[in-house]
């Protein structure tokens, strides 16, 4: 690893932990609750302890504002939910583009086991080739989807195992990928590459769900989180990311993390 890209990884994470509230949804799914005014939610979730916020690299001068010092990741490929294909994930962008979007890394999701395996494949060895050039970070979205995959069944787990792995094969510099349901099964997960590994936060569920899921993720070895719609969506953004980063950075357990933050606990 280059110093540059020490360097900039450092202004997404803190001592190699990482809270970081993607809000690339805008083109996924559209301007939704916490993205119609990003402005205040991305200001909430830095406050709120987020290292980084990560979105399309067209609205960064949306970002840049209201980072609090926090770092900006560009994503550079997506689909919409109303496409004929959401797992069909298209080019978006450059690194040349995110360096003038200002962008401290950059971002590419990749379907494991997808009809578009790949395209995505070809496409995140060329991002990290290119990034490695600049000293730019690459977090690669690595998931288990496609025909074939199927995250009730036995093999799931190593099949998440692969994705986060294939990361590493095709040179990113941390990998974010669906949690596997417990601490034992991620924990194989985790041991399955050298990088970092970040959880996805999924579908929103409750604030004890959202900790608990984190709690397990770090005591199977992950190194924080990329999470999105659990904290944008949520009514106080800022508190539920304190909670978060409470757990991440702290070390707290997720009841604690969440009263600390200021957020109700279920009696």
């Amino acid at each position: 690893m280059n110093a540059g890209t020490r360097a900039r990884l450092d202004r997404i994470g803190t001592d190699d932990r990482y809270v970081v509230v993607p809000m690339d949804h805008g083109l996924t799914i559209g301007a939704t609750q916490g993205l119609k005014d990003i402005e205040s939610t991305i200001d909430a979730v830095t406050r709120g302890g987020a290292d980084a916020v990560l979105t399309q690299r067209g609205i960064a001068d949306r970002v840049h504002p209201n980072l609090n010092g926090a770092g900006f990741i560009a994503h550079l490929n997506g689909s919409t939910s109303i496409g004929p294909d959401e797992n069909d994930k298209r080019q978006t962008g450059t690194v040349e583009d995110a360096l003038r979007a200002g962008a401290d890394a950059v971002s590419f999701h990749i379907n494991v086991g997808s009809t578009y395996e790949r395209e995505q494949i070809a496409g995140l060895s060329k991002l990290t080739g290119e990034a490695e050039h600049y000293g730019l970070p690459v977090l690669a979205m690595a998931y288990a989807r496609g025909p074939d995959i199927d995250p009730e069944a036995e093999d799931y787990t190593q099949a998440v195992s692969h994705a986060v792995r294939l990361g590493e094969e095709l040179g990113a510099d941390l990998v974010k990928t669906a949690y596997t349901g417990d601490a034992e099964s991620f924990r194989h997960v985790v041991e399955s590459t050298s990088l970092p590994v970040v959880i996805a936060g999924g579908s929103k569920g409750t604030d004890e769900e959202t900790l608990s899921m984190v709690r397990g993720a770090m005591d199977a070895g992950a190194s924080g989180v990329s999470m999105g719609r659990s904290v944008f969506q949520h009514d106080e953004p800022g508190k539920i990311a304190r909670a978060v980063a409470g757990v991440v950075h702290d070390d707290s357990e997720a009841e604690a993390a969440l009263r600390a933050a200021g957020l109700a606990v279920e009696a």
